[in-house]
């Protein structure tokens, strides 16, 4: 199988235009890694059609943040997509996907892309949304495959879906990491040795808060909070214990599922990460 790059959108319809079967989409922003791979082997196991966007969306980054030097690495991600069998490669310039210029009607987050990441990134979600939301119109996809590493985002965009009747099926696959466990992400390449092992600090943070979940929601906050405050390479951005569906903090009794969820920064670089716990559970 060949894999297929192409820019436009007329290009796009043209390659998907005779396609039969299941048409699965896994979109990104590029500089994929193995988390992307693991996206588009799960999307492979059912889809006929497998289509990967690779767009650097501008409208999900203050002013303040690192698009500038987001790492662009068009050339080894389509490498990685042949490798995996994807059938097609969307890779529009900004022009294309927004030719009127930044969109004057957007998808609003509403109150769940207000707190956490929301919190954080005021404007974020939006952005993510309304891309989003062109690309699954552009691709028009049965499923879309979104990482649980981004939880909240594929949360918001599963709501999306669902609030705005969108004809798709959005799939969460699970967070892959690496063998120390550091949760993949692209912006690990910014990482060098001592911030890298002082980025450790989240996940340890998350498998000391979740050892704690019988122990109720105050015990695992507790934990994981000092294993951060421990770590002196670590600025904490936000530790939260949150209710899967509406991101409301949890009280102290509370059982079943739960989002642990941490953001933080190590050198200049953003990491998140989180885990579901079970309150309550043995």
């Amino acid at each position: 199988m060949t894999t297929r790059l192409v820019h436009t959108r007329q290009e796009l319809r043209g390659a998907l235009a005779n396609r039969s079967g299941e048409i699965g989409v896994v979109m990104t922003m590029g500089a994929l890694h193995a988390g992307h791979r693991e996206l588009i082997k799960v999307a492979r196991r059912r889809c006929e059609v497998i289509v990967v966007t690779v767009f650097l969306n501008p409208l999900q980054f203050a002013p303040s943040e690192d698009l500038s030097r987001y790492p662009k690495t068009l050339e080894s991600d389509v490498a990685l997509c042949a490798e995996e069998n994807v059938d097609l490669v969307f890779a529009p310039d900004v022009e294309e996907v927004y030719p009127a210029g930044e969109p004057q009607v957007r998808v609003h987050a509403g109150p769940l892309g207000d707190v956490l990441e929301g919190a954080s990134r005021p404007g974020h979600f939006d952005g993510v949304l309304t891309v989003v939301a062109k690309l699954l119109h552009l691709t028009s996809p049965d499923v879309a495959y979104f990482g649980q590493k981004d939880a909240q985002q594929l949360l918001l965009i599963s709501r999306m879906a669902s609030d705005l009747n969108f004809p798709v099926e959005v799939v969460a696959v699970p967070t892959v990491r690496d063998d120390d466990g550091l949760a993949l992400s692209s912006r690990n390449m910014y990482l060098d040795g001592e911030s890298r092992r002082a980025a450790l600090a989240l996940s340890r943070a998350l498998t000391a808060g979740a050892a704690q979940e019988a122990a109720g929601a105050e015990a695992v906050r507790r934990a994981a909070r000092d294993v951060l405050d421990a770590e002196p390479g670590v600025r904490t951005d936000y530790l939260a214990l949150v209710e899967t569906s509406t991101l409301a903090e949890v009280p102290d009794g509370t059982t079943g599922p739960a989002l642990l969820a941490v953001a933080a920064r190590v050198g200049t670089t953003r990491l998140i990460d989180n885990v579901i716990v079970t309150l309550g559970g043995s």
